[in-house]
């Protein structure tokens, strides 16, 4: 930003004040200079909403609107109305306005959150005109729906016959929100997380489940719905928050024009009370549903402690930097009596501090553990933080602690959120509880006090005395696992629905059929999107804005700089070839790549280094990458990443910690190793039931292509299985050591071949940063310049897999195999998955169906094309509606408006913003491996090209029958299913 700009932004306070529009007062403004934007707050006259709005050079703009959503039960009533507000509203009385302006839209952003204390609506976009048509919409859903009672059965919960038209048949539940948390609540992690957040929180909204407890949510009905609206979804109950280059007086006019002046002042004032606190610590245990079989050391033990009020912000620094200093890294006392104890396999994912609700709470724990440790795991935590409290920790981890707050305040991010919202989520808290968002986006006030509060000498002994020893709000969850409790509960459920059909009166089941017919008839009604606002395709930039990097140096290797704005951040990442590998090499080369950077290196121990990291970087990764060829998936070429980041200040001691981490890393360390190996099995196997759908699409699509074999291999269920297995083998005497001794031949390969550097950073520094790297790999080999590259076997098969595991819902995938990038039919494949999901997959999956999410697509890198659904109640009839979509494209009548929508969802994912350092890696990888700018260019121009003869072509050529793959992950209760199927049962 010029300095000019800046002493604009500096003004801001007496500008915004003339600029609000006559509905809205100013209250202040703040310049923030570490965001570069400036904070502005408005409130609304009539109704007293707030508006936030964040000020910036960016034309990514952001809109949200909040609603502070309190339950006081766990039948989702916030969940399934933040759902059903999105099908219909007054000004657009459409079944489903929200996935209809998806494809009218080139939005950046799109969806809608229940939190357990509020419910957001948030959109971006980087078309003006797109954002305004999106601000209408969101506008009139949140505060005019029409909450259509047969959107309510659809979206959160209804009861049908198992055959609808047939009342013989037994009842069942069903709804899209119902099968969301059954998937959901299959999740330990979820169940522990829901569990502990009961007793922590005894008297209020924080003791039930926000999203819904599938045995709460038919409880739920039409009428607690609507009066849950009327006194929740009201302006004076609302924050409003924006971000990006349009005035904050230009959104106002919307709002006014289109919802506020409608309403006047409602006086209810929601808040969530304080806790009640406990008297003494709670101990309970309570039991989670668990595969057969997996009764062994699968408990999960954690303790919690109750904390101040979210909204003081010093309060909150100090949460995480308590929590920081005891957890954040191996270094870090607690964590590190966590990862070495032998009560438990790993740190629990519940490890740290929750800054959402209204009070914070800070927790630890382990997996992996069995229920008779609980006790001995208390003792162990509360021993080190009386450690702690007696002695304190070096002044040192403090300022690295201080250092990371820092860090975290400052860098761009990019990627699942844009930067905007990112920053809008940070603050939204504060405003749904009434404090401060402006302080909580402007921390360096506190961090300043902080820093000369750290320098006190029993400063942390302090926080850990008053905060945690001394705090009798404590609660030990000991949360085990029991193979019988799924079955238990589906029995229980059955047995439930079957009375209630025996006690239906003949008018009564007619009234189940007839609703289940009209429920039908609305969702195959065909609406017209006119009444939409909508963007056309000569609204679509007519290029992708792609940087480009600079060759800045030879010596010792290839240097490509990257000038971004990245707001005094540095990212550095050193890039070497993969060379060939055995197949041995090949299994352990994830686990190599997540242990490299988490092992001591430069004669230091892991705790030693890890104490470095903290200190001056963001963070050290390593990753490796393997892609086909944008005109043969076949053939691969593959890449071994080492990364880091850390403020510009720190970009040499950068330098010195990556070299030092490849040249000297401790591989000797071989307890440490065995600690990472369970933490990353426990890890994996956590991630199945929230990941189901692509671990699906990976195994159905693994006999496509080289890097689909591999991603299922490695990444996949094959994945996690053959590290089950290896886990086990590390038990075995010799069995770390046999690791290590393949880590270390894969190292040697990796030290041997080709590298260059990828740097990124503001442009005015980039002579500086070259020159720093270049200095401190001045005498490094530069690798083998005659190696052989890594080659991975052709395979082209048909896979028919069933992988059975715990979870109450199905994650169902097919693929066919097809075309890599430059072939000419991979835009049009591209545009064919989203035109399926619009034009039949949503409608059949999601809404006929009841799945939480279902749709298709092409995946150039594999060659492959490949449906999915996602929390699925059904398995068979969802692999069917894969089929009949084909059959609806090609016998099917089209209109050329279904094609520019699916055109713009394409070019919209396609163009979708990331992070300005994001950005330059990515564009950086994508050269790599034959992805250019001119490439990509010339692709996006082949989707705006695609014809309705070109979908029908392409999908009559590759997605045959005979050639389709599928894999389903589903429980035991469907193994007869799977063989009626003629699917390979696989047990991970």
């Amino acid at each position: 930003m010029s300095k000019e700009s800046a002493q604009t932004l500096r003004r801001a306070p007496q500008a915004a004040a003339t600029q609000a529009h006559p509905a809205f007062e100013f209250v202040r403004a703040e310049r923030i200079e570490s965001l570069n934007l400036a904070v502005e707050e408005y409130r609304h006259r009539n109704t007293g909403a707030v508006h936030y709005h964040l000020a910036a050079d960016n034309d990514e703009n952001v809109f949200l609107v909040a609603l502070r959503t309190m339950p006081q039960d766990s039948t989702g009533v916030a969940h399934i109305l933040e759902h059903t507000v999105l099908c219909g509203s007054e000004r657009y009385p459409v079944r489903d306005p929200f996935f209809m302006m998806i494809r009218r839209s080139l939005n950046t952003f799109m969806n809608a959150f229940t939190s357990s204390d509020w419910t957001a609506y948030p959109f971006a976009s980087k078309n003006r005109k797109d954002f305004n048509n999106l601000l209408d919409v969101y506008l009139d859903a949140v505060f005019f729906s029409r909450l259509h009672e047969l959107d309510f059965a659809q979206e959160g919960h209804r009861l049908e016959f198992e055959q609808p038209d047939d009342p013989t048949t037994p009842l069942v539940y069903r709804g899209v929100v119902y099968n969301e948390m059954k998937g959901a609540m299959s999740s330990p992690a979820s169940v522990l997380w829901h569990t502990f957040t009961k007793y922590l929180f005894p008297t209020t909204t924080y003791h039930y489940n926000s999203g819904g407890e599938p045995d709460h949510i038919p409880d739920l009905s039409y009428a607690a719905l609507k009066a849950f609206y009327r006194t929740h979804y009201h302006p004076s109950n609302a924050v409003f928050m924006t971000y990006g280059d349009i005035p904050a007086a230009e959104h106002q006019a919307h709002f006014e024009e289109r919802a506020l002046h409608r309403f006047e002042r409602l006086e209810t004032h929601l808040a969530v009370p304080d806790e009640k606190r406990y008297y003494a610590p709670v101990n309970v245990e309570e039991s989670y549903p668990a595969e057969d079989g997996a009764e062994g050391d699968k408990t999960h033990i954690v303790l919690g402690w109750l904390l101040g009020p979210s909204t003081d912000l010093e309060e909150m620094l100090k949460a995480h930097l308590l929590s920081s200093v005891l957890l954040d890294n191996s270094a870090s006392p607690l964590r590190r009596a966590l990862e070495t104890t032998e009560l438990g396999r790993a740190p629990s994912p519940l490890c740290g501090v929750e800054d959402s609700n209204r009070e914070m709470s800070l927790m630890c724990g382990l997996e992996g553990s069995r229920p008779e440790r609980a006790e001995a795991l208390e003792q162990l935590v509360l021993e080190v933080l009386r450690e702690v409290a007696e002695h304190g920790v070096p002044q040192d981890r403090l300022d690295a602690a201080l250092h990371q707050l820092e860090l975290s305040q400052r860098e761009i991010t990019g990627g699942s959120y844009p930067y905007g919202l990112h920053l809008i989520l940070t603050g939204l808290s504060a405003g749904i509880h009434r404090g401060d968002p402006v302080a909580v986006l402007n921390l360096d006030p506190v961090l300043e006090r902080l820093r000369e509060q750290v320098r006190e000498p029993d400063f942390v002994q302090r926080l850990v005395r008053e905060r945690l020893l001394d705090n009798p709000h404590r609660v030990r969850l000991t949360l085990k696992p029991d193979a019988e409790m799924g079955t238990r509960a589906e029995q229980a459920v059955a047995q439930r629905l079957a009375a209630r059909k025996a006690r239906l009166s003949e008018a009564e089941r007619a009234f189940v059929v007839n609703r289940a017919q009209e429920l039908k008839a609305r969702q195959e009604q065909h609406d017209d999107p006119g009444v939409l606002p909508k963007v056309g395709l000569e609204d679509v930039p007519p290029e992708l804005a792609i940087p480009e990097g600079r060759v800045v140096g030879e010596k010792p290797v290839p240097l490509t700089f990257y000038g971004q704005g990245t707001n005094g951040l540095v990212y550095q990442d050193l890039v070497i070839e993969l060379p060939e590998l055995e197949d041995d090499l090949l299994e352990v080369l994830t686990h190599y790549t997540a242990s490299l950077t988490e092992v001591g290196s430069g004669g230091r121990d892991y705790l030693e280094t890890q104490s470095l990291h903290f200190a001056v970087t963001g963070g050290l990764g390593a990753r490796a990458t393997v892609r086909g060829a944008v005109d043969d998936e076949q053939r691969v070429k593959g890449y071994f990443v080492l990364s880091g980041k850390a403020l510009a200040r720190n970009a040499d001691a950068l330098s010195d910690l990556m070299r030092e981490t490849l040249e000297q890393v401790r591989f000797d360390e071989h307890r440490r190793i065995r600690e990472l190996m369970a933490q990353r099995r426990e890890a994996r196997e956590r991630s199945i039931t929230g990941n189901g759908h692509a671990l699906a699409m990976k195994a159905a699509a693994s006999g496509m292509s080289p890097t689909a074999a591999f991603a299922h291999r490695v990444r996949g269920l094959e994945g996690i299985r053959a590290l089950r297995a290896l886990d086990a083998e590390l038990d075995a005497e010799g069995g770390v050591a046999r690791l290590v001794e393949r880590f270390e031949r894969l190292h040697e390969r990796v030290l041997a071949a080709p590298r260059q550097f990828l740097l990124v950073g503001e442009a005015e520094r980039g002579e500086a940063l070259a020159q720093g790297l270049a200095a401190r790999w001045a005498d490094a080999p530069a690798g083998a310049v005659a190696f052989q590259a890594l080659a991975l076997p052709g395979v082209r098969n048909p896979v028919r897999q069933f992988w059975s595991t715990s979870t109450q819902v199905n994650f169902c995938a097919k693929a066919y195999p097809t075309v890599p990038m430059e072939h000419p039919d991979a835009a049009a494949l591209a545009v064919l998955g989203v035109f399926l999901r619009n034009g039949f997959l949503h409608r059949a999956i999601r809404e006929q169906g009841g799945a939480y999410g279902g749709g298709a697509g092409q995946d150039s890198d594999s060659a492959a094309f490949r449906f999915f659904s996602y929390r699925d109640p059904r398995l068979e009839e969802t692999l069917a509606d894969f089929d009949r979509s084909i059959e609806w494209l090609l016998s099917a009548r089209h209109e050329p408006r279904a094609l520019e929508e699916a055109v713009l969802g394409v070019i919209g994912s396609f163009d979708k913003p990331g992070s300005p350092a994001g950005e330059a890696k990515q564009a950086f990888h994508n050269k790599l491996y034959g992805r250019t700018s001119e490439r990509l260019q010339q692709f996006r121009k082949r989707i705006l090209a695609v014809s309705l003869d070109d979908l029908r072509r392409v999908g009559e050529t590759y997605l045959r029958p005979e050639q389709a793959s599928v894999a389903v992950v589903s429980n035991a209760g469907c193994l007869e299913r799977a063989a009626a199927l003629e699917l390979e049962v696989c047990k991970l």
